[in-house]
Formats: C-alpha cells, sequence, structure tokens
C-alpha cells in the first residue's frame, strides 16, 4: 500500500485501521462534537427524535453560545435557553456562554482540541482545527445530533490536495493572505471534498494564529478539511494548554497526493477577496480605489491576539476615517482582557474604533455592524457572498487584519505601506 497523508493517518487512527485510501468508507470514533447557540437547538430536537437520552460522553461535547451573543432578540435569546437547558441536563463540561468567545478560537486556546483528534462541530468552520495537526470537519445538524448520541461518525476519506509555500513572505502578508491566494487560485470548489495539506517554509514560518486562519478557510475552497504539519511552534501551543495525551502523525514520504500545488511566497502581496466570492481575490494594489463604509477585525478567521496586535500596531496614533466604522471583535473573553492589560483597546478606542464583546456578530449578517442597502465592508471576515453581512445590496471585502485596520485609516481599501 503506498504511503498516508496527514488526512488518511489521522482517520485511519480515529477509524482503528492500519491504513486507508481515497474512496474508502470508515466509521471514526470521535475526540469532540461541537455545536453552537444557531446548530445546537436543531441537534437537540434530533437527538430526541431518535430516542436517545444521554450523551455518548460529557467531556466530549462542546456547546457554544456565539453567533447572536449576547442575545441580540427573543429568537436567539431562547435558542441559547434551549441548548443552555440541554447542557445542564446532560451535564456537558463543556458549555460556554459567559466569558466565551467564537468556538473555533475558544476551543484551541482551552485545550479541547488537541493534536491527532477527530472532531466534528455543526459549523462548517470546524475545519479550523487542522491547524494543530487534527482531523476536524463541519457537519450538519442531524449528523451532530447522531453523533452525541454515540460518539462516531461515518466519512469516505478524500483524496489530499497538498499547497507548499516556500521562500519568505512580504512584510504585513500572513496566514489570511496566503489562504485568499490559494482560494483565488484554485476556485471556491478547488477541493471539493479533497482534504488540503498545507506545508512549506513559509508555512512554518507562520505563527498558529495564521495556520488556524488558513485551515478555517479550507471550506471557502469547497475543502472537507484543512491540516497542517506538527512543528516546535504546534507544540508549544499545545504542551501550554493540554491536559490529556496527544498524538502525532505526520505524512508518509512516498504519500500520494492528487494534486500538489507549489509557490513562492514570496511574490504574494497582502490579497483582497472582492464580492461576491472568496476565490475573487487578488493584490490590494489592484484595489486600492474602492472607498469603505466599515472596516471590521474579528470573527473565527482573526480575531486571536496576534490579530489584534497587528491592527493596534496600524491604529495606534492615527484616527479612523470620517464616515467609516471601524469595528474590534475580539475572539474570546480571555483575549478581550489580554487586549485591555496590553493597551489595546484603549489604542482602538483613541483611534475612533468601538470595541465589541466576543461574538461572531456580522460575519453572518447577524449583528454589532450589518450593513445596510449599498454599504461597503472591508473586514477579516471569511465569506464575502451575497447578502453575508447585511442587505443584499451592500458588499464585502475580504482581507487581513493589517488591510483592514489600514483601510479604516485611509477611508478606502489600502495596503498598511501606504502609511
Amino acid at each position: 500500500m503506498p504511503g498516508m497523508t496527514l488526512t488518511e493517518k489521522l482517520l485511519a487512527h480515529a477509524a482503528g485501521r492500519d491504513g486507508v485510501r481515497p474512496g474508502d468508507f470508515v466509521t471514526a470514533k470521535l475526540s469532540c462534537v461541537l455545536a453552537n447557540d444557531m446548530t445546537a437547538p436543531i441537534a437537540i430536537r434530533e437527538f430526541r427524535k431518535m430516542g436517545a437520552e444521554r450523551v455518548f460522553d460529557r467531556t466530549k461535547i462542546a456547546l457554544v453560545a456565539d453567533h447572536s451573543t449576547p442575545n441580540k432578540d427573543i429568537l436567539s435569546a431562547t435558542q441559547t435557553k434551549t441548548m443552555r437547558d440541554f447542557a445542564r441536563e446532560q451535564d456537558i463540561l463543556h458549555y460556554y456562554e459567559t466569558e466565551a468567545g467564537i468556538e473555533h478560537i475558544l476551543l484551541p486556546d482551552k485545550g479541547i482540541v488537541l493534536p491527532g483528534d477527530c472532531v466534528i462541530g455543526a459549523d462548517s468552520h470546524t475545519c479550523t482545527y487542522g491547524a494543530l495537526t487534527a482531523f476536524s470537519t463541519g457537519v450538519g445538524s442531524s449528523d451532530c445530533a447522531a453523533a452525541m448520541a454515540t460518539g462516531e461518525c461515518w466519512f469516505r476519506v478524500p483524496e489530499t490536495l497538498r499547497f507548499v509555500f516556500n521562500g519568505e513572505l512580504q512584510p504585513w502578508v500572513g496566514g489570511k493572505d496566503l489562504i485568499l491566494f490559494t482560494i483565488g487560485q484554485i476556485g471556491v470548489d478547488g477541493a471539493l471534498y479533497r482534504a488540503m495539506e498545507f506545508g512549506g517554509s513559509a508555512i512554518h514560518a507562520l505563527e498558529m494564529a495564521g495556520r488556524f486562519t488558513m485551515c478555517n478557510m479550507a471550506i471557502e475552497a469547497g475543502g472537507k478539511n484543512g491540516v497542517m504539519p506538527f512543528d516546535e511552534k504546534t507544540k508549544a501551543y499545545v504542551d501550554a494548554r493540554a491536559t490529556r495525551e496527544y498524538t502525532v502523525f505526520e505524512p508518509d514520504a512516498d504519500a500520494d497526493y492528487a494534486h500538489v500545488y507549489e509557490w513562492n511566497a514570496g511574490a504574494i502581496e497582502p490579497q483582497v477577496s472582492a464580492p461576491f466570492l472568496p476565490s475573487n481575490a487578488r493584490g490590494v494594489s489592484e484595489l486600492k480605489d474602492v472607498a469603505i463604509d466599515q472596516a471590521v477585525v474579528g470573527a473565527c478567521t482573526n480575531g486571536r491576539i496576534e490579530d489584534l496586535r497587528v491592527a493596534a500596531g496600524i491604529l495606534k496614533g492615527r484616527k479612523v476615517a470620517k464616515g467609516v466604522r471601524c469595528i474590534i471583535i475580539p475572539g474570546t473573553h480571555d483575549i478581550h482582557l489580554r487586549a485591555t492589560r496590553e493597551g489595546l483597546v484603549e489604542t482602538f478606542l483613541e483611534a475612533g474604533a468601538m470595541v465589541s464583546t466576543p461574538t461572531c456578530g456580522p460575519c453572518l449578517g447577524g449583528h454589532m455592524g450589518v450593513l445596510a442597502a449599498g454599504e461597503r465592508a472591508v473586514a477579516t471576515t471569511n465569506r464575502n457572498f451575497v447578502g453575508r453581512m447585511g442587505h443584499p445590496e451592500s458588499e464585502v471585502y475580504l482581507a487581513s487584519p493589517a488591510v483592514a485596520a489600514a483601510s479604516a485609516v485611509c477611508g478606502r481599501i489600502c495596503s498598511p505601506e501606504e502609511l
């Protein structure tokens, strides 16, 4: 049998098999099952309809209120109450509502997901955890319900695409730029039901925040999952948080990839994805005359402390342009506290920005920055579909925290180098 890719090794491990090949069907034991305040109530309803009485393991379920938090209306309050009541009934260990934050930042930071794990979540951006060299993917709420009852999920083993970034990154270029560039090259269906395995010297140079960002947006290329190599940076991040043993896997030297893409990272400038697809990516230099009404730094894609530091570094001593709303959303309560202690929040407020409590907020057109007809935003979020952040006649441009913060100052999309 040929060697295995990272994803194949992770699924073989979860399925208790010596090896798997693309196209194989496997039943995997799950390390964690995740749902949020929008998807959990549906999963809970299906859980009860199937006659289940108890979750398979109260320590391996994570329920996080983040999409409409703090509750913005009666419906969202009812949704959260449904999840909260279920968590109390089932004595769920990992239930987060207050002093919490965005699920895909919260779970890794709390050491709930570790290398070698197999994780599903009723949210498409569950693929984020591949940055920890884990297998993680999004599922529907009915699959989530079955998994909460059984602790298992079936998968068809995907083919793997390998993306190699060599060379040194240009100033202001990070994980967000690399993934936008990738999606721009292969399209929103370029990795459809395939694993996206990243590697190369530029990937190893990225801090964990940038790796989470890249895996987070694997779904925007149609990917089943994204996965990063385990190295000293992964180990340092994980060892500071882990409370249980974990298993490290590496791809075999003779692993069989459906396709290998290789790019010179040094040739990639900061990227911006224009409406209405993440694949409409181009260099920021091509979009300098696009005026904006709003700039958002946050979301499960770019709400980490590293992202806030980048934004604060650009906004320090400057002012948000007149007529522009600049919204900063820390990814978790702990990040918000850390940003406050580091003086970042003060920097944001002095620049004229607004700082929100941790929430998904405007990313899905929820609250804390919904757009009106004709308005245009540059955001560190992950999707720019029609109506994604509000009115169907509004527009969202996807970018890094550096570009979003610089654009808030300029009043138009611009590179930090212009400042």
